[in-house]
């Protein structure tokens, strides 16, 4: 390659969204920075300003990236079981897995998403993360259920996340049977 020339690496962007993560799973949101997120990526500084004019832009990115998979997962789980079976059960067991596969990044999605409080660039994907979860609900209830029982696992979810109580599935499920039968 010529001297002054610029490397081809298609796939930057996508580890400085990587390298943020880590960074936010090490050290929380205050610990991200244009900086430390390079430093992650092994990557020059310019980088991370090139792709992610702002750290907005950046936990954008990072928030999308996280709340991808769990809501992959329940639309997964409720298009392939049986349609005669519980809801609730599937749910509850989605959750208990979920919570129990990587607690580390379970915290790490909830810091992405509960900092939409503060920083409203990432209100949208927080919103788009729950209408995502309820319109993979919604083959199976009414839009206002599922929206109810996204609320509800959500808040099961920080529960254990913030009491260190163990999940109780038998309660998930009963909180859930009892919000489908109000719908």
């Amino acid at each position: 390659m010529p001297s002054g020339g610029r490397r081809y690496d298609p796939d930057r962007r996508q580890r400085i969204i990587d390298a943020a993560l880590r960074v936010v799973g090490e050290r929380g949101i205050a610990g991200l920075t244009h900086r430390s997120a390079a430093a992650a990526a092994d990557v020059p500084l310019g980088s991370t300003t090139y792709h992610f004019k702002t750290l907005d832009d950046l936990l954008v990115a990072a928030l999308r990236q996280a709340n991808e998979g769990f809501a992959q997962t329940v639309a997964r789980a409720t298009a392939q079981v049986d349609p005669d079976a519980d809801l609730a059960e599937v749910l509850a067991r989605l959750l208990g897995e979920s919570l129990a596969a990587d607690r580390g990044q379970v915290e790490l999605e909830y810091e992405l998403y509960l900092a939409a409080l503060r920083r409203p660039a990432l209100r949208p994907v927080a919103a788009q993360w729950c209408a995502a979860m309820a319109d993979a609900l919604t083959p199976r209830t009414d839009p206002v259920t599922a929206r109810a029982l996204v609320a509800a696992m959500d808040g099961i979810g920080l529960q254990v996340l913030l009491t260190d109580a163990p999940y109780d599935e038998a309660y998930a499920r009963e909180v859930l049977r009892r919000i489908m039968r109000r719908g």
